[in-house]
């Protein structure tokens, strides 16, 4: 028999894809708690189904009010509560926090109980320095927010990791060849899912797959850090002199775009004052 648990919030990691990632401190909380906190009542009423349990699901997520969360922490203070999110660990890209800052100013317990997280796994996947990673969530929809979180976050010597859609992978991509121009990056898809997939390369190259094999999923963009892409120690002057021995400048321009993943423009008209 389970022991039971005492008044508090539990934060519990649920799979990201897989249900069969799902741990046994995980279900062993959730069957002894008095109700579930979630981002999607209806997902999460599919994970208590596969896991055989039915207790009672209160909706929490970015448009839940005050008095939703004053009403999860009446009840966190006198029996054990848990929260969820849809896939992957609370918290992590998701309004939990302020539930979790709010319990623990009242005095009411925290526990968590980790499990999987889809930035984690991509990041064991993809290859890249792993030693220092930053997680940027989602980058912002806008071209010009977009490009600026990308500026700022790309002087960091770290891989950068972000949550990022389908749709919109394509703009993503572009905006760190043009932001971050050599970086090596991975796309990492479907994680835990039978369709698993994590493609590394330079952002054009990558452009050029979805074009032609548009994503499905949800997706992890990580990006290398700097001086750490395949274009790490070349030197586009010297790649520029020897293409522009055969090579018109712009013939030679694209060349070295392409090798290095620099901007086009502006190694042409580097290629023009070289000749």
């Amino acid at each position: 028999m389970d022991t039971p648990l005492s008044p508090g919030l539990y934060i519990v990691a649920t799979p990201i894809g897989n249900l069969g990632d799902i741990s046994h401190r995980a279900v062993t909380t959730l069957r002894g708690v008095a109700a579930v906190a979630c981002e999607d009542t209806r997902v999460t009423g599919k994970l208590m189904q596969h896991i055989g349990l039915k207790q009672r699901l209160i909706r929490y997520d970015d448009h839940a009010s005050d008095a939703t969360r004053d009403h999860i922490l009446s009840l966190a203070a006198a029996e054990p509560i848990a929260l969820v999110s849809d896939a992957g660990t609370p918290l992590i890209s998701d309004p939990g926090y302020r539930l979790v800052r709010a319990a623990r100013e009242a005095g009411i317990a925290v526990t968590s109980i980790p499990g999987p997280s889809a930035a984690i796994v991509a990041l064991t996947l993809a290859g890249l320095p792993s030693d220092r990673f930053l997680f940027g969530g989602f980058l912002p929809n806008k071209a010009k927010a977009r490009a600026d979180v990308l500026a700022e976050l790309g002087a960091v010597r770290a891989t950068l990791v972000f949550y990022e859609t389908a749709p919109r992978l394509a703009d993503a991509l572009a905006a760190i060849a043009e932001v971050l121009p050599g970086r090596e990056v991975s796309v990492a898809r479907e994680l835990t899912k039978k369709f698993e997939e994590c493609r590394t390369g330079l952002p054009a190259e990558l452009i050029a797959h979805y074009a032609a094999h548009p994503p499905k999923g949800e997706i992890v963009l990580l990006v290398a850090p700097p001086g750490d892409g395949p274009a790490a120690g070349l030197d586009p002057d010297a790649l520029l002199v020897e293409a522009l021995k055969t090579q018109k400048a712009s013939q030679a321009a694209a060349e070295v775009a392409r090798v290095t993943g620099l901007d086009r423009k502006t190694l042409y008209a580097r290629a023009l004052e070289l000749k």
